[in-house]
């Protein structure tokens, strides 16, 4: 029987050891400091096994030399194509997940983790999803396109031969229409399907009934650290994992840009040194 279980082990004992924690790139917006942090603390939080999360800094790429693309006005925040560069990031080997900022994570990885199929050359929720909303966050434009929004969560198996191209040349200079919808994998059964459970769009999908809450909320319309989206599906739960994040922080910190943002007047979060002080485009572009 010792082989046959061993066949059976999850895929999270391989992939995410001690030794080599499974790796997480989260896309990082310099105005929403504290989606990224609140999403790394509630993946953290409820991990069974060793993650690391990187996140995916557009002006840090830039530095380094392998971030080659000029400002794209379709661009609705800063990470937009630093999540194609995963499979180079990872020399092209093993597995490991993007995913956006504006995420908050309930379930525990590991099962996510544990779904993950070799055959695939990247696994993710297949949204059919055509935005309602026009306006996408702070006035940048939302587009619709086939597979929308199925690049917000991906798993890439970053050593498969349909990722081999997926090269500084092609994600510098492709449009974004191709690179989201993964148009360099040309067939179709090389993309594995993971239940919306774990990219949970909300205003888009109804929440669920009773207790049962999503594995992975998508605040993709516009989170709850927007003081005009504070009212949100969900927004209970992410002000509860900010303020457990906040309680691990040495002094206070302050409110990010995106924070101090509103079209509707709303007021701003209390308590924090700058919360009288409103952020606009205008003033930084």
């Amino acid at each position: 029987g010792q082989k046959k279980r061993n066949k059976m082990a999850n895929k999270s004992d391989e992939l995410a050891t001690k030794e080599m924690p499974f790796r997480c790139y989260v896309g990082y917006d310099s105005h929403e400091d504290i989606t990224f942090e609140v999403a790394k603390y509630s993946m953290e939080k409820h991990s069974s096994v060793p993650i690391q999360v990187i996140p995916l800094k557009r002006e840090e790429m830039r530095k380094q030399g392998i971030y080659t693309r000029t400002q794209d006005p379709k661009q609705s925040t800063e990470f937009t194509y630093c999540r194609f560069f995963v499979p180079y990031l990872q020399n092209y080997k093993g597995w490991a997940m993007f995913v956006d900022d504006d995420f908050l994570w309930l379930g525990d990885i590991k099962e996510l983790i544990d779904q993950i199929d070799d055959k695939y050359a990247i696994m993710c929720v297949q949204h059919d999803y055509k935005p309602t909303v026009d306006v996408k966050l702070a006035g940048k434009a939302q587009e619709a396109y086939p597979r929308k929004n199925w690049s917000s969560m991906v798993l890439y198996n970053c050593g498969h031969p349909a990722n081999q191209g997926v090269n500084l040349s092609m994600i510098n200079s492709q449009p974004g229409s191709f690179l989201h919808r993964f148009s360099w994998i040309t067939d179709d059964s090389l993309i594995g399907k993971i239940d919306y459970e774990w990219n949970f769009l909300v205003e888009w999908y109804k929440p669920y009934e009773g207790e049962r809450k999503p594995k992975a909320i998508h605040y993709t319309e516009g989170g709850p650290w927007f003081p005009d989206y504070r009212e949100t599906d969900y927004a209970k739960e992410w002000f509860d994992h900010m303020k457990e994040y906040e309680a691990t922080l040495p002094k206070p910190r302050l409110l990010c840009p995106f924070e101090r943002f509103t079209c509707k007047g709303t007021k701003f979060l209390e308590g924090y040194a700058n919360s009288d002080d409103p952020w606009t485009w205008v003033d930084h572009e």
